[in-house]
Order: structure tokens, then C-alpha cells, then sequence
């Protein structure tokens, strides 16, 4: 069965509803099995074991958190030759700008060389129920290309 990885720094209500979309949407597409895994405990074993990751994180001060960049400096290197081409997606969280963080996510994927199937989402503000709809999707669209 694919695994479908969810790689997340959920530090916020309103990051705990993204989070709940996603696991919504990843049970629309059977045969997948979802792990979900904080940002902080994630590693190289979780990474190589995936047949795709689902990255999550606020935006902070227009970058990813912290959390986020210690799992890509964690998994970088036993990764890189590894899981080139591995399926991901991206979802960022922001209270008015998500750019900086998204550009550096796509610098260190493109390094990685994974492949984004899905375009990444940018939320802004409180979820409002579209957003979380978009979420859905995202979780879906990515879990079904596995």
C-alpha cells in the first residue's frame, strides 16, 4: 500500500484545522496509508519509507519555521541521492504573506529533486471553509498519484 507522508509544524488552531483537512482528504483516495509525523520528530527512515510527502508549516517572518528547516537539515543528506523524484505537495500558513517560505520549500525540494505534483497552497488569515476545502484537495491529489 503507498504511504503518503505528512511532514507538519502545527503550532497554531488554526494550523490544527489545516491538519484535519488534510487527513479528510487523504481518506478520500482508499489504499493509502497516511503517517503523520511533527516537523521536530521526522527523519531520514520516515522520509525513505514514503511513497510521497504532504509539507506543512506557518509562515514566520517570511520563511518556513524552524521546525520545518530542521527536518529538511536532518533528512537532506541521507535523502538526496535516495529520493530523487519523490512526489510532494505543500501547504503554507500565513497571517498575510506565505512567499518567502514558499520560495525556500521549492529551493531545498529542487535540490532534493523531488517532484511537486500538486501547485502549493497558500492560506492567509483564518481558514475559511474554501480553504480547507483546497486542503482536502491538495491531500487528495497528491495521496491519489501514488
Amino acid at each position: 500500500m503507498p504511504r503518503l507522508l505528512v511532514v507538519h509544524h502545527t503550532p497554531s488552531p488554526a494550523l490544527q484545522a489545516v491538519l484535519e483537512a488534510v487527513k479528510e482528504g487523504a481518506a478520500l483516495v482508499e489504499e493509502v496509508e497516511l503517517v503523520l509525523r511533527p516537523a521536530l520528530s521526522a527523519g531520514p527512515a520516515d522520509v525513505l519509507a514514503a511513497d510521497g510527502v504532504l509539507l506543512g508549516t506557518p509562515a514566520n517572518i517570511g520563511y518556513m519555521s524552524g521546525a520545518l528547516k530542521h527536518f529538511f537539515d536532518t533528512v537532506y543528506y541521507p535523502c538526496l541521492d535516495a529520493t530523487v523524484g519523490l512526489p510532494y505537495g505543500v501547504y503554507v500558513h500565513g497571517n498575510d504573506d506565505t512567499a518567502g517560505a514558499l520560495t525556500s520549500i521549492d529551493r531545498i525540494t529542487g535540490a532534493l529533486r523531488w517532484k511537486q505534483v500538486a501547485a502549493p497552497l497558500s492560506l492567509t488569515g483564518s481558514a475559511s471553509p474554501a480553504d480547507l476545502d483546497a486542503v482536502r484537495e491538495l491531500a487528495a491529489t497528491v495521496a491519489v498519484g501514488l
